[in-house]
């Protein structure tokens, strides 16, 4: 019988790329982490040896904590988390299981180093479709408090060297276009996030990115919408924001709606 305060891979798996995600912690000692140098999607390391600074940062959210295999380092972090009142699980099997279970892990080597406790991204102003879609993808499955900041496209690479940003989807950078894919196949394959749901959508984000509406019927649809918000917003953020909640319901269609179509009147063709 599962412990009440555990979560399998399978649960965990459905949380993640999702508002309702929990707060990843991997607690694995350096010496694990070495030898697998690859994270959870979304999640952050910490030493099991600082529970009170750990405590602090995560102010009653719900966690899941990770380690090397679900037993004494993550039990031992979610037992004293919550006897400080906060809503813990460890990862059944820990980080092991989840790599048995093929599912993505994220090679830490391909991750930006954080400015001021986040990571640091920086785009042309007036977002439409690839500059909404990797932001979404980065705070959902790299980064959940990473900063975006929006600046004329001839200063870009400006503001990257003296703010310390990784700039993405501008010419003659890491993140960008790579022959026909858009920015968001380029962190896919960066971030070893092609999953069947990710690679569905980012079909329809390169459709409607690339003005090639004949790789999915969807792609013209996000165009149209995506030119409604810039529209709607005059303000970047504002516009990331909003953006936001429809590649989360564009990803919940590419992992488990997509093939659900809709007629009228209901049940006849």
């Amino acid at each position: 019988m599962p412990a009440p305060n555990e979560i399998s891979v399978n649960q965990l798996m459905r949380l993640i790329g999702t508002p309702d995600a929990p707060t990843i912690v991997d607690v694995c000692i350096d010496e694990d982490f070495a030898a697998d140098p690859r994270l959870l999607p979304g999640s952050v390391r910490h030493s099991h040896k600082d529970m009170p600074a750990l405590a602090a940062v995560l102010d009653k959210q719900h966690v899941v904590i990770v380690c090397q295999k679900g037993k004494k380092l993550s039990q031992g972090v979610v037992a004293w988390l919550r006897t400080q009142g906060m809503n813990a699980e460890y990862l059944a099997g820990g980080h092991h299981a989840w790599r048995d279970a093929g599912a993505p892990l994220i090679p830490a080597s391909a991750l930006p180093a954080p400015v001021n406790g986040s990571t640091l991204w920086v785009t042309r102003h007036r977002p439409k479709i690839d500059r909404i879609a990797c932001p979404w993808l980065i705070r959902r499955f790299i980064d959940e408090k990473a900063q975006f900041l929006f600046v004329s496209p001839s200063e870009v690479l400006g503001v990257a060297e003296k703010f310390g940003a990784t700039p993405f989807d501008v010419e003659d950078v890491h993140f960008s276009h790579r022959d026909e894919n858009c920015t968001f196949d380029t962190m896919l394959t960066e971030f070893a996030l092609e999953t069947e749901p990710l690679l569905r959508l980012a079909n329809v984000v390169r459709g409607a990115d690339t003005n090639r509406h004949d790789l999915t019927p969807e792609s013209a649809g996000l165009l149209a919408l995506s030119v409604g918000l810039s529209r709607q917003y005059k303000d970047d953020t504002e516009q990331l924001n909003a953006g936001m909640a429809l590649y989360d319901a564009l990803y919940r269609w590419a992992r488990d709606g997509y093939e659900e179509g809709h007629d009228w009147p209901t049940g006849k063709r």
